[in-house]
């Protein structure tokens, strides 16, 4: 048993988890607009719970290719008022899917468990205010922003280069007073990378766990699945659990998914038939 505390609960992370993905905006890929009231939101919060979802993750900024960037105040109008009635109501981890160190903060006040941010802290004050929280961290690579990251990315080596990256995010985060038994890393799916070169990261998923940090995995529906399938992104959903099952295989234990059932009970299985004698 592993269990790390994700602020008034724990998870025990030798098992796979799934994150359900709650975006509360407009315009994101996959589900924009679907679950920006809070009555929707609140729906859908439930819906997940019930088909087994760890953890509960609210994000109020798209991070699309090609996203426009919102002010602090949009996220922050967003994204509280969210976090506080899921964690009045429900028995969850709420994860804050966030850049924003003001949103960081009044997460944290709410009693979110989780900081999940792609941009790895380095917005302004986002280091100081996640070191202030006590909360565990998700470092996620972005090769440039989401406006720029698709344009023609390139890397030395796709694997090492991200593992470098992320590394150094570790050694400010440690220098900022972030331990780090309290990071998770994300390899960030998408974000900045080619058919390629998403690719190469689920397969070498191994070599992230074995840097002694635990993986986070999100490919939900994404592009990736649709090159290679040649599938529209609602139909994406077979395809997104044979690479989350390919990463669980080699070591990732959190699934940040729109479709939690199909995956709660594939990785139920999985970790069931890995623990047999």
């Amino acid at each position: 048993m592993s269990l790390i505390p994700f602020g008034d609960k724990s998870l025990d992370l030798s098992l796979p988890h799934v994150m359900g993905i709650l975006n509360v905006t407009p315009d994101s890929f996959s589900d924009g607009g679907a679950f920006n009231s809070l009555d929707s939101a609140l729906r859908q919060t439930e819906r997940m719970i019930q088909e087994g979802a760890s953890i509960i993750d609210v994000g109020g900024e798209s991070t699309r290719p090609g996203a426009a960037p919102v002010s602090v105040q949009q996220e922050l109008d967003r994204v509280l008022p969210v976090i506080e009635a899921i964690k009045k109501r429900f028995d969850i981890v709420v994860s804050v899917d966030t850049s924003t160190a003001d949103v960081m903060k009044g997460a944290a006040f709410l009693n979110a468990g989780l900081i999940n941010d792609v941009r790895a802290l380095e917005r302004e004050g986002a280091l100081e205010v996640a070191a202030s929280t006590n909360l565990p961290v998700c470092l996620m690579h972005m090769k440039g922003t989401p406006q720029t990251m698709q344009d023609q990315p390139d890397y030395h080596s796709v694997v090492s280069d991200v593992a470098a990256y992320l590394l150094a995010r570790v050694d400010a985060c440690e220098k900022a007073g972030i331990e780090r038994d309290r990071l998770i890393l994300d390899v960030g799916i998408g974000f900045g990378k080619t058919l390629a070169h998403n690719l190469s990261l689920v397969k070498h998923t191994e070599h992230f766990r074995k840097l002694g940090f635990e993986v986070l995995v999100g490919l939900s529906r994404k592009t990736m699945i649709g090159e290679v399938l040649g599938l529209p992104v609602e139909e994406r959903l077979y395809g997104t659990m044979g690479a989350n099952a390919s990463a669980y295989m080699k070591g990732a234990r959190i699934f940040r998914v729109h479709d939690v059932r199909p995956h709660v009970e594939m990785l139920a299985l999985m970790s069931r038939i890995e623990r047999e004698v």
